[in-house]
């Protein structure tokens, strides 16, 4: 396809580019609205996640540190994105939808397919979902897609912005194992563990071969000067981001973890914490 100038309008909610965003490109009838995580209830609030469309999830691997993606379909994309609450790795959200709802269940499968298609030949990503159905489509509909996906592709790094600000929030989360204690919080970038808490101090003896790539940060954190042994733990004398919550209780457990299970409230874990 031919490349063509867009003239792309931005609107920030917020004022901030790195927050809730919605683009558009004039003349044309699709619209996305993107988001990091850490706004996902403010993100499926928005009128525009009733209707059909696709979706790309980004993140970090917490099993191998790579870049990794999911990218999906429905036709009510808010119900859709509600089940990948439970998938820890993704901290960003970009939706795509039509502004005249002409999308249709064969249109978004054949935009999913491609998309996915595009996304295997770039070898950026790691896809956690490499199949789609797709969707055959009559030749006219087709030609109509293709142009729908080409302004996605002219959108996507424009949507992709994300920032390594810390949301504020005054209820810390806190992670326990073995005596080791960690406290910190979700970033729109992943997970953010706060200076002095601790992990413990040896891996389990699985880990090396399970998940070679906790050993690894854990390495990389100790020569970086980040995590020091200090009374039988290690200690962090700064604050460090991670690129999932998984990442970052992984590293204080000293193996794999479920970060969506393992971070908790002080309350709760007071009450029900791993000893």
């Amino acid at each position: 396809m031919t490349i063509t100038s867009a003239t792309i309008k931005l609107f920030l909610p917020k004022g901030d580019a790195k927050s809730l965003r919605t683009a558009e490109i004039s003349n044309w009838s699709g619209k996305a609205v993107a988001a990091p995580r850490t706004e996902f209830e403010e993100l499926v609030a928005r009128e525009e996640l009733e209707k059909s469309g696709v979706y790309v999830l980004t993140g970090v691997s917490p099993d191998t540190g790579r870049s990794r993606a999911y990218i999906g379909e429905a036709e009510i994309i808010r119900d859709r994105l509600k089940h990948h609450k439970t998938k820890d790795f993704w901290v960003s959200a970009i939706v795509f939808v039509s502004k005249d709802e002409n999308l249709t269940k064969a249109h978004i499968r054949y935009l999913e397919g491609r998309l996915i298609e595009e996304a295997q030949g770039v070898g950026r990503y790691e896809l956690e979902n490499s199949q789609s159905s797709g969707s055959r489509l009559p030749e006219s509909d087709r030609e109509d897609m293709n142009v729908f996906l080409y302004r996605i592709k002219q959108l996507l790094p424009v949507c992709a912005a994300t920032s390594g600000t810390v949301v504020i929030d005054p209820a810390p989360l806190v992670c326990r194992i073995k005596g080791a204690r960690a406290l910190g919080r979700p970033t729109p970038d992943g997970f953010v563990v706060f200076k002095d808490s601790t992990a413990v101090l040896h891996e389990r003896p699985a880990t090396p071969k399970r998940q070679p790539y906790v050993v690894a940060l854990r390495k990389r954190l100790v020569d970086e000067g980040i995590l020091v042994e200090q009374d039988g733990y290690l200690q962090f004398l700064h604050d460090a981001e991670f690129s999932s919550p998984s990442a970052a209780a992984s590293v204080i457990h000293g193996g794999g973890a479920n970060g969506l299970t393992e971070w908790r409230t002080e309350l709760v874990s007071d009450n029900g914490a791993n000893g």
